[in-house]
């Protein structure tokens, strides 16, 4: 629990750009100090860094590799050094490879599976040590964990190892108090989408397809996370919650 008048020490991983930006721009609202973790693109950290500030909160950033178990502990010991404790964990680091199931080669599977669901695991195991009751474990996920969606197989099934992680990691430290939770967004106007092919006409046909008549927006999940890292959600553990407009309930 965080100490009264102090502020949260939070980590974001990913947190230079899209919905990680997002979710730490939220946090500084309320003053946090927040570890911005990035692994190729300072610049858009330093930017965010910059942003942060300007909003009330502390910046600090944390270069690391989340494929490399060692850089994750070098991480998980920067910020003990820095501020001795977590208080939230969002784990929103992600990449892929855009290929069907008989397109994968054995390394690019390692890799997506390295890069968006065994760092959950290790981010964890590092911020428990970290964390007292009240901490907070909030990671990232997508709709295709549950779905098939062209070229997401990799990808898709990552997440779903995620969601089936933070299941367990929920029941694990429920007993101390530390929830685990994930958000899985809809389709969301990032830089990712750039990467798939006709990607603008992708979003545009989920935006018709959206009940709510829009696309969901980074800042809008970014609320979600820091509702999830809130005292009101202490009894809410081990869930997946859905944040796309309605986007998934249609058959």
């Amino acid at each position: 629990m965080t100490p009264p008048g102090e502020r949260r020490e939070v980590l974001v991983t990913g947190g230079g750009r899209g919905i990680g930006r997002a979710i730490a721009l939220r946090f500084a609202e309320e003053g946090a100090r927040v570890f911005i973790n990035f692994f190729v693109d300072r610049k858009a950290a330093e930017k965010t860094a910059q942003d942060l500030e300007a909003r009330g909160g502390a910046a600090h950033l944390v270069q690391a590799d989340l494929k490399e178990p060692g850089e994750i502990s070098r991480m998980g010991a920067e910020i003990a050094r820095v501020a001795g404790r977590l208080d939230v964990l969002v784990s929103n680091a992600a990449s892929g490879v855009l290929r069907g199931p008989f397109a994968l080669s054995s390394r690019q599977w390692d890799w997506v599976m390295n890069t968006n669901a065994r760092p959950l695991l290790l981010c964890a195991q590092e911020a428990a040590r970290l964390m007292g009751a009240g901490g907070r474990i909030v990671a990232l996920t997508s709709l295709g964990s549950g779905r098939v969606i062209p070229g997401y197989a990799a990808v898709g099934v990552s997440k779903a190892a995620l969601e089936a992680l933070t299941r367990y990691l929920a029941v694990e430290l429920a007993p101390r108090g530390i929830t685990v939770n994930a958000v899985s967004a809809g389709a969301v106007a990032t830089d990712v989408w750039r990467a798939f092919p006709e990607g603008e006409a992708l979003l545009e046909a989920a935006r018709a397809r959206t009940p709510a008549g829009s696309l969901t927006s980074a800042e809008a999940v970014a609320e979600v996370v820091f509702f999830l890292a809130s005292p009101a959600a202490q009894a809410i553990q081990g869930q997946v919650l859905v944040v796309d407009g309605g986007y998934s309930l249609l058959a």
